[in-house]
């Protein structure tokens, strides 16, 4: 109810503005241990997957906190894991702005961010001061001067570095706002990176005695050849996990509307189906052997289930929360329980 009242506020402020100042009220909440008037204690429901015991099945997605300035108070909603990122080696200011849309008739939004952050070093130190002790994924990228060619090498050097500092590390190759970045979806792209991020993965078990699970995260605005292909490369270097969808292109549900043909990634509901047929046809050409994350579009409990019954093990909300706030957090948790 809270939430409902601010909303229109918060919308009346341009997006990024919104974003800050919202980020930073729940921060001085949690600082005074006044969270619980924006959330109650949600119910647990624990799930283990890739070795991880996940204390409930609804994540944050990365973007939300791209340098883990907010991870306790974020905690402090009742996730069951958060994502922070994505991270690039170098700080990058991102693209120019405006560079986020909401589109509120269609309950989406536009981003063209372009990576915007302050680098692993900024964020590992934000990671060492956070008292979190939950699971913690954090999701990396390249910076958008290292050529398409070099782009390991940016991937290498993150996981390196936040590898001692997560549960598990995602592999982001499908923001649309990082040129040329898809082309890592491409087979023989995808099958490079992946078997130089496997060999490292490897080097840093046996470094660190501990297993930090890798995930891959693609794009919604794949074919079923090429969503096949990917499922055979990520069973072919055993890669951990998978999140199935990155932002959409696709504008045929916005592009009338206010704000509905900026460039950069569609998200909220109008990615909703389209996500959930990119996770069943993984589903399908996985048969089980790695477990799906899945966002894209969950603004209520059904959507969630939908995400769940196209063969998701977990799911992730971020621009849902924009739109319903906290409330949707317990919301889903409780969906999904009644599903077990």
């Amino acid at each position: 109810m809270a939430y409902a009242l601010v909303r229109p506020l918060l919308f009346a402020l341009d997006g990024e503005t919104s974003h800050h100042l919202t980020m930073r009220s729940l921060d001085l909440l949690h600082s005074f241990g006044l969270t619980r008037l924006v959330q109650s204690n949600p119910p647990a429901k624990p799930k283990t997957l890739m070795g991880l015991t996940f204390p409930n099945p609804v994540g944050l997605a990365a973007g939300l906190d791209k340098n883990g300035e907010y991870i306790d108070a974020l905690a402090g909603l009742g996730f069951g894991f958060i994502e922070i990122g994505t991270v690039t080696p170098r700080p990058q200011p991102g693209n120019p702005k405006p560079r986020l849309f909401r589109i509120p008739q269609a309950q989406a939004i536009i981003n063209r961010m372009g990576f915007n952050n302050g680098g692993l070093e900024a964020l590992i130190r934000n990671v060492e001061r956070a008292r979190y002790e939950g699971i913690l994924g954090i999701n990396i990228g390249k910076n958008f001067d290292t050529p398409i060619e070099r782009a390991a090498d940016d991937y290498l050097t993150c996981l390196n570095a936040v590898y001692p500092h997560a549960s598990y590390v995602t592999v982001n190759i499908s923001s649309p706002n990082t040129k040329n970045l898809r082309e890592l979806q491409g087979h023989d792209a995808l099958d490079d990176l992946l078997g130089q991020l496997k060999t490292r993965r490897d080097i840093l078990v046996s470094q660190y005695h501990r297993d930090v699970p890798l995930v891959l995260k693609i794009a919604p605005d794949l074919d079923v050849e090429q969503i096949e292909a990917i499922a055979a490369l990520l069973v072919k270097h055993e890669i951990d996990g998978v999140i199935a969808t990155n932002t959409t292109l696709a504008r045929d549900t916005v592009t009338n509307l206010p704000y509905g043909n900026e460039t950069g990634g569609l998200s909220g509901a109008p990615l909703r189906d389209r996500s959930n047929e990119v996770i069943r046809q993984l589903f399908q050409a996985l048969h089980g052997r790695i477990p799906i994350i899945g966002v894209g579009g969950i603004l209520n409990a059904e959507d969630a289930r939908q995400k769940v019954d196209a063969g998701a093990s977990l799911v992730q909300i971020y621009s849902g929360l924009i739109y319903r706030g906290p409330r949707l957090i317990p919301e889903v948790i409780k969906a999904l329980e009644r599903l077990s």
